[in-house]
């Protein structure tokens, strides 16, 4: 494992990025259980800030028993925030994915390993030139287990010291998650050939597709 995460993970220079915004202080009021998500029988939901939903979109889309991604905002106090809005940095979002899944087919586990392998998870609110607490790295849990597998696999990868850094992703409850605006959704596979879908998300497909092809549709 250490060698796929080492080759994957991404520290990137980015030429553009998707807004620009001054970084906020964050006031959460305090969530003790998650928030409950209606699926169908035998799906299960998982949800994951790490940076531009562009990007985060684009690498779940092909993971194996992932059925459907929608990229959204979670984790601040706005009532249906919009995209202008996330990216002051004042609502307290970050920019996040909810997937939904098969446990049958792929497991929790694999996608926290796709997640942290797929971004940079110990630099504090920014992923490459995208900079504010909506771009922070976080993991919000549905479920006790959830929440436990998530510590624990953070806990792996610092004792393994597969980064350079501490990780900061915080995990915690999932609050009310938000769909982004229609035309942020499936956004690289209708945008592929704009700048930043080139510089920034196709060189992360292009890893994932090398280290986790068994993970792949």
């Amino acid at each position: 494992m250490r060698n796929t995460i080492k080759g994957i993970s991404l520290v990137l220079s980015f030429i553009f990025s998707s807004c620009t915004a001054k970084e906020k202080p964050i006031v959460k009021e305090e969530i003790k259980e998650p928030v409950k998500i209606k699926v169908k029988e035998g799906m299960e939901v998982a949800t994951f800030a790490g940076g531009c939903f562009w990007c985060t979109e684009a690498i779940f889309l092909e993971i194996k028993g992932v059925k459907s991604v929608v990229s959204g905002y979670i984790g601040g106090r706005t009532i249906n925030p919009t995209y202008k809005e996330i990216c002051t940095g004042e609502t307290g979002h970050a920019e996040a994915i909810q997937i939904t899944f098969n446990p049958n087919e792929v497991a929790y586990e694999d996608l926290l390993e796709v997640f942290f392998g797929t971004h940079d998870p110990t630099t504090l609110n920014r992923q490459g030139a995208d900079v504010g607490t909506q771009y922070r790295s976080e993991v919000f849990y549905h479920s006790e287990d959830q929440k436990l597998k998530a510590e624990n696999y953070i806990q792996l990868l610092d004792k393994e010291k597969l980064y350079d850094k501490k990780i900061v992703t915080k995990v915690s409850a999932a609050t009310k998650f938000y769909p982004a605006e229609e035309y942020h959704q499936n956004y690289y596979n209708q945008n592929s050939s704009q700048g930043y879908c080139q510089m920034v998300i196709a060189p992360k497909l292009e890893k994932l597709r090398k280290y986790y092809k068994s993970k792949l549709k």
